[in-house]
């Protein structure tokens, strides 16, 4: 588990939402023929298709980056094991809700995977409600394979790399973003990210929430069920290593950004989705420009905590 003593904790700047709203839908609309930016209350996220544990995404809102890819490239740590329970107390926020991108770990899933991170971390008497999903290849077919979490293991484990958002759960307002048609090369996430690093410059901005792919298909990676053999030393490497595929919407997908590394070796955005029909993964770009339309709802974080930072690392497979 993540060593107490190797957790950095940095204050990041925090606009208005109203400020975030202009900025935002003026940068989306450079990349998107529709866009629209509002402050919103947050939906019900307990109901249809996101069935979170908790009812919305406010309350001390801040991001973590847990471990990092040098702890899977170019030669996986296995020994990084991490709970969910544990970094939310990291973040000074017990009972924290956590959505996110990340890694299970190995060692309790018996296999590689990725995992999309929805847990409400447990609070004195209160259990933990992981309501997580992991895709893996199919050794069938080898096509994707999306399971609900809880039900085959019971822990809130997770292994290598995570970014996270944590919140309280709380209802309140949010960033409501609603783009459509793209006519850029972007991606929503790193589209809305380069955005506010163009306006905001110098200061470190983090946004986490939730969005949906509602019509059209996405690009997504699933890393093999074993480990390389070999050491992935390239961008390359790594890319012949994952699987990709293409998935439909609805697609839910979880998202951290941050707008610049405040110096902390941070991945600056990081995003997996899961469905309801067994599509889901590492979140890269649509690939139905024509027809795509996204709703998401983010909110910007207060602090970002940095776990168990590898001392030694690279550039490598961080896209």
């Amino acid at each position: 588990m993540a060593d107490r003593s190797k957790t950095e904790k940095f204050q990041l700047h925090v606009p208005t939402l109203e400020e975030l709203c202009q900025v935002l839908e003026k940068g989306l609309r450079k990349n998107f023929e529709e866009a629209k930016v509002c402050v919103a209350e947050c939906p019900d996220l307990t109901q249809e298709p996101f069935q979170f544990p908790v009812k919305g995404l406010c309350g001390k809102p801040r991001i973590t980056d847990v471990g990092g890819v040098p702890y899977l490239v170019p030669v996986v740590h296995v020994d990084k094991v991490y709970n969910m329970n544990t970094v939310s107390k990291e973040l000074e926020l017990p009972g924290a809700f956590i959505l996110g991108a990340g890694a299970v770990s190995s060692k309790t899933v018996g296999m590689n995977a990725e995992l999309m991170p929805l847990v409400l971390t447990e609070l004195d008497s209160r259990s933990a409600v992981n309501a997580s999903y992991l895709s893996s290849i199919n050794p069938v077919d080898g096509k994707c394979l999306q399971e609900k979490y809880s039900d085959r293991f019971h822990d809130c484990d997770f292994g290598l790399l995570a970014n996270l958002y944590a919140c309280e759960g709380k209802p309140g307002k949010v960033i409501e973003v609603k783009a459509s048609k793209r006519t850029g090369d972007e991606s929503l996430v790193s589209c809305m990210r380069k955005t506010v690093e163009e306006h905001y410059g110098d200061k470190t901005l983090a946004l986490g929430g939730t969005f949906i792919i509602q019509k059209g298909k996405a690009k997504i990676h699933i890393m093999p069920r074993e480990f390389s053999s070999c050491p992935l030393n390239t961008n390359e490497d790594v890319n012949n290593w994952l699987k990709h595929f293409e998935v439909s919407a609805p697609l839910i997908c979880q998202s951290v950004m941050v707008s610049r590394d405040p110096g902390l070796d941070l991945r600056l955005e990081h995003t997996h989705g899961f469905s309801h029909h067994g599509e889901g993964g590492h979140y890269y770009i649509d690939t139905t420009p024509n027809t795509v339309e996204y709703l998401g709802y983010f909110v910007p974080a207060e602090f970002i905590y940095r776990i168990d930072r590898p001392t030694e690392t690279h550039s490598v497979g961080r896209h």
